[in-house]
């Protein structure tokens, strides 16, 4: 935990010294199907930048996508494990780690010239796999409230319906990348709700869990939001 306390920090700090050197900077490796960042470009161009000493080893070394792919998967499995037995700080870490694998593997994918159909096809799918891994989990942590296991399966169920919905336009030939509760910002308010509630919940006097809920609660009206929204959008566009 220490080591990973470690390199939030020095991810913290590093943003000063991206912002003083970013301008004109270029990304080979950036990808257009990406949808829009709800907290801006700069923080995922600073993000891209501040990962880029894994992803070059891994590029030198030959590492496939499919690597990070799995490697996803099983951060998502193992939240899960972590959220169901009261691990959130360990939980929340492994989600934020199988976003990093999610970002990797992309721009591995680029950066070979690997990207094809069968890979984002395989990203996008098990991406699901290790989004319901986590939830399972939280639905385990709060299965003694049944308003608290509603939220996380509406939470659940708003984010699968985020990622059909652009999979389903996109296949009629719209593509929407609209919205504000895509995978970038349901991994961090997951993620982070896990490793800062054991903290922020025994400052406050709160029971363990309640930090996380509520940001379970903000996913679970975003990402509905974001789906109703996306549907509009799209049947607009068909129609």
């Amino acid at each position: 935990m220490a080591v990973l306390t470690a390199v939030l920090g020095a991810a913290l700090l590093s943003m000063p010294l991206y912002a003083m050197t970013a301008h004109g900077r270029t990304d080979p490796h950036e990808s257009a199907e990406r949808g829009g960042f709800a907290l801006g470009p700069f923080l995922r161009s600073w993000f891209y930048w501040f990962v880029y000493p894994i992803e070059r080893p891994s590029l030198a070394m030959g590492l496939s996508p499919t690597v990070f792919n799995v490697g996803g998967v099983l951060c998502g499995v193992a939240a899960g494990a972590c959220f169901a037995t009261g691990r959130l700080n360990l939980g929340g870490w492994l989600v934020l780690l199988g976003g990093i694998a999610d970002v990797l593997d992309g721009r591995v994918a680029r950066g070979r010239g690997l990207a094809s159909d069968t890979g984002a096809f395989l990203d996008s799918t098990l991406d699901r796999f290790a989004e319901v891994g986590a939830f399972v989990g939280l639905a385990v942590l709060f299965r003694d409230s049944g308003t608290q296991v509603a939220v996380v399966v509406i939470a659940l169920g708003g984010s699968l319906l985020v990622s059909y919905a652009r999979a389903r336009g996109e296949s009629l030939g719209v593509v929407a990348k609209v919205g504000v509760m895509q995978r970038a910002e349901r991994l961090l308010l997951v993620g982070f709700g896990g490793v800062f509630d054991p903290a922020v919940t025994a400052w406050r006097g709160w029971p363990e869990g309640m930090l996380l809920f509520w940001l379970l609660a903000l996913v679970a009206v975003g990402t509905i939001g974001t789906a109703i929204y996306r549907t509009v959008w799209i049947a607009k566009r068909l129609g």
